[in-house]
């Protein structure tokens, strides 16, 4: 992996690990990007009694971890494998793929063009990383119209070699996370309550689409071009259904059991 972040990473961020030495009380990592070790105590491996950390990682594995302190004197990072959710890690699993996906495709233009991929990358990055924190991202924007490659700075050459390969490589890919919705209420409007919450629902985003199941039951589906906006859009349809629940009225989301 090319990319790597300058300086030390913020508390709470989610960063990709590699595990390098294990102790009987602690495992030490390297974070893949950035230009620093880190260190998992036994109590921030997993809940519970660990009797052997060998069970739950070995070296060379990659793990997704959570910053939890940073001693900027010492040059110590305290991290945290038990703290991070399935959502969390799935988010930085996803983005780390497509930010290799993003230099895989400049290793094979640079072959094209007959130019070193190092230096391919760092004429395009020094470039790009101005303006945006990952390389995927500007490439998405270039799928979608929003950024012309030479607004950046680019050769004009080059941006329009890396445009025409963004466009014919680097499509965004569909992702779907969703649920099933189960509404009662004993309202004498009840029904026009319940239609005026899937509707409010509907309008949240074009990304939704919403099935009757029966009984009071429906399935929802979010799908967007990434897990951090369809997150988002849950979020708000979640805060929705809780305004549906009073003493009469219940909403309960459950999410798919896959995600």
């Amino acid at each position: 992996m090319l990319y790597k972040r300058k300086g030390l990473p913020e508390i709470d961020e989610i960063v990709l690990c590699k595990v390098t030495r294990i102790f009987p009380n602690s495992v030490f990592v390297d974070m893949l990007e950035y230009s620093d070790s880190g260190m998992v105590h036994i109590s921030e491996v997993s809940p519970g009694r660990i009797r052997n950390l060998r069970d739950y990682v070995s070296v060379g594995r990659e793990i997704v971890c959570k910053v939890l302190r940073i001693d900027r004197e010492r040059g110590h990072i305290d991290l945290s494998l038990r703290r991070v959710n399935s959502n969390q890690k799935r988010e930085k699993l996803d983005e780390i793929k497509q930010e290799l996906k993003a230099e895989s495709l400049i290793k094979n233009l640079s072959k094209k063009i007959s130019q070193p991929a190092d230096k391919l990358y760092r004429d395009i990055t020094e470039k790009v990383f101005k303006e945006y924190s990952h390389l995927y991202l500007a490439f998405q924007d270039v799928v979608s119209e929003d950024l012309e490659l030479e607004s950046l700075g680019l050769d004009k050459k080059l941006a329009q070699e890396l445009a025409t390969a963004i466009l014919e490589k680097f499509k965004p890919e569909k992702i779907a996370i969703g649920g099933e919705i189960r509404l009662k209420t004993y309202q004498s409007d009840g029904v026009e309550k319940i239609k005026e919450v899937l509707v409010k629902i509907g309008k949240v985003s074009p990304t939704i689409k919403l099935s009757y199941l029966g009984a009071g039951r429906y399935k929802i589906e979010i799908t967007d071009i990434d897990y951090k906006p369809a997150e988002k859009t849950m979020e708000k349809v979640e805060a929705i259904l809780e305004k549906f629940n009073d003493k009469v009225s219940t909403a309960v989301f459950e999410r798919n059991k896959n995600e």
